[in-house]
């Protein structure tokens, strides 16, 4: 499958089950475990089970099935679905504002570790 098509995906599962604030990373120049990263918002713990079951259902039904998922137990405000080519994070807003992924992400290319 190609990486659009997956991207597609997950973007219009994560639309039909009205996650919020998505946001999608490229990451293909920072890392080589995922091309993309794709962050969403669930509005209660519910609702992150139910993103993500959704999302990973609708893999499926395109025929990917090596998927990995973490975090998808009650109460839990944090599922991770590695779908080989995008990791998908689905989080409270309280967790995605306290752990700031997007920022990791998106760090100054110019900051360097170690350095000075």
């Amino acid at each position: 499958m190609h990486l659009q098509e997956l991207e597609n995906i997950v973007r219009q599962a994560l639309e039909d089950i009205k996650a919020e604030q998505t946001v999608v990373i490229d990451v293909r120049e920072r890392t080589p475990i995922t091309d993309l990263v794709v962050v969403t918002t669930g509005n209660s713990g519910r609702h992150i089970q139910s993103i993500a079951r959704h999302v990973v259902d609708a893999a499926k039904k395109q025929g990917l099935s090596n998927l990995a998922i973490e975090g998808d137990q009650a109460g839990s405000e944090w599922v991770l679905i590695d779908l080989g080519d995008v990791v998908l994070h689905v989080m409270t807003a309280e967790s995605r504002d306290f752990y700031r992924l997007e920022r990791m992400w998106e760090m100054d290319d110019e900051m360097q570790v170690g350095s000075g």
